[in-house]
Order: C-alpha cells, then sequence, then structure tokens
C-alpha cells in the first residue's frame, strides 16, 4: 500500500500542467498499489491528481478545509470539485466555519501527516500566503515524508 498527498498551485500554466501530469502517472505506476491519495481538492494540482489517482484505481481520501469551501471554486472547478469529491473513497472535514488561511494550512498539515510520499506541483517559491504549497512542503519535510517535487524547468507563475 502506498499514501500518497498531493500539494501544489492553483492557476496551474498549461506547460505546468502538462508536465505534472505526466510526472503523476509515473509516480502513481511506480507505488505499490493499492494507492490511497490525499487531496483537498484545491483548482489546479489538486484535481489535476485526483483525477489521475482514480484513474489509476486509486482510492481517493478528500479532506475538506472548511464549510462553504466549494464557494472558493469558479463555477467550472467547483462542477470538477463535487464530481470528484462524489468519488472520493472517504472524506474528513476540518472543523472551520468558514475558508480562510488557516483553514488551508491545516488541511495541508493534515495531507502531509496522513501520507508517506507528498508530490508537490511547485515552482520552489514560498507560499503567497499561509497554508501554500511551500508551507505543506516544509510541513512534511519536518515528518520525514518523501518529497516529490514536480515542475518543469524555465515555466513561471503569473
Amino acid at each position: 500500500m502506498t499514501r500518497i498527498g498531493i500539494t501544489g498551485h492553483q492557476g496551474l500554466p498549461s506547460a505546468a500542467a502538462t508536465h505534472a501530469k505526466e510526472k503523476i502517472r509515473e509516480i502513481l505506476a511506480g507505488a505499490v498499489a493499492p494507492l490511497i491519495g490525499y487531496s483537498s481538492l484545491a483548482e489546479g494540482a489538486d484535481q489535476l491528481f485526483a483525477r489521475e489517482l482514480l484513474a489509476a484505481g486509486g482510492s481517493l481520501h478528500v479532506v475538506v478545509p472548511a464549510n462553504d469551501y466549494e464557494t472558493t471554486f469558479s463555477q467550472a472547478n467547483r462542477s470538477t470539485y463535487f464530481g470528484l469529491l462524489e468519488q472520493a473513497a472517504e472524506v474528513t472535514r476540518l472543523p472551520y466555519a468558514e475558508p480562510s488561511e488557516e483553514a488551508y494550512d491545516r488541511a495541508g498539515q493534515w495531507v502531509a501527516r496522513h501520507c508517506e510520499v507528498l508530490i508537490a506541483v511547485w515552482d520552489g517559491q514560498p507560499s503567497r500566503g499561509l497554508g501554500g504549497t511551500a508551507d505543506a512542503v516544509a510541513h512534511a519535510m519536518e515528518l520525514n515524508r518523501t518529497v516529490r517535487v514536480i515542475w518543469p524547468t524555465g515555466v513561471r507563475r503569473t
């Protein structure tokens, strides 16, 4: 069994999304089955990972950071969020009344605590607010988790 978590940027440039999809597929293909994937289903890397995990036959465990989390999504990604949430084998809801940086940070910590491998679709830059990708990576490293950083050379986020 392999427990794999995801952290990563939203609004991925197309080159980064294509690269991430390929690398996530490679990581999942090389992991020992059964696969359990942990994700908050945020737009971008989290949703990409969840789709690839399910396509690989893995089991999805969703960590919902707060009540009304779905209100933070664009209309298109809200539909994807609900579709993936419906396919989850398990859902953990954190006790936050509304979406906040603290709730996102706690969700990232939760994922890091429960996985063996953390995939980070990360440009290596500091977080743009509490609970960003860099924070989840730092927490996973403190816990001595294996962190697999995925980012194509030369690609910058906007």
